[in-house]
């Protein structure tokens, strides 16, 4: 599944933001992240690979938006979509998002969203916000979603054909596949 190419990754940043900067349970696991910097830092890096280093400061930021967009996979993953769209639509109009064509690192002319006050919040924020407004507004809205295995509550986005995602990773799928073989197993 593919949106088109800034939005696959901004969204791709919001699922990455919330899954390294929000307390919760990972894998089976209570989790929280160890220094936000360092969580922030490694969170960015998985959608890109070069990203610097967060301060701080900046990771405080980061997990302000993190805590936030939580709320809109949530939503989406309780069906409730009016809550997920009404939660987007205030972080656009708080950072007064706004598109503007960029060209940087060797890649064509392409659209970004940036928020009018130029900080680690209010970029990201309007970037995944509209991102996941652009998911939310369109017929793939319920390709957002947080794990269904036990003891997890990280948040993913499905890009798979069918649509079928439940988990969060091969982990998760994997734990959940195997509790059902032993439980099976016990029951003959």
């Amino acid at each position: 599944m593919d949106y088109n190419s800034h939005t696959d990754t901004v969204v791709r940043v919001a699922v990455a933001l919330v899954n390294a900067l929000t307390p919760g349970e990972r894998r089976g696991r209570p989790f929280a992240p160890d220094t936000v910097g360092a969580a922030a830092t490694a969170g960015m890096r998985t959608v890109y690979p070069g990203y610097r280093e967060v301060s701080e400061a900046e990771a405080a930021e980061l997990a302000e938006v993190a805590a936030r967009l939580r709320t809109v996979f949530a939503a989406v993953a309780a069906d409730d979509i009016d809550t997920a769209a009404t939660r987007v639509n205030a972080l656009l109009d708080e950072t007064r998002a706004r598109p503007i064509l960029e060209k940087h690192d060797g890649e064509p002319w392409h659209l970004h969203f940036h928020g009018s006050e130029g900080t680690m919040f209010s970029d990201w924020a309007a970037g995944c916000a509209t991102g996941l407004a652009i998911v939310l507004g369109g017929e793939f809205s319920d390709r957002l979603g947080v794990c269904t295995a036990p003891h997890c509550d990280r948040v993913y986005v499905d890009v798979s054909r069918n649509g079928t995602r439940r988990f969060c990773s091969t982990a998760c799928q994997n734990r959940v596949k195997t509790a059902a073989f032993r439980a099976r197993g016990k029951g003959e």
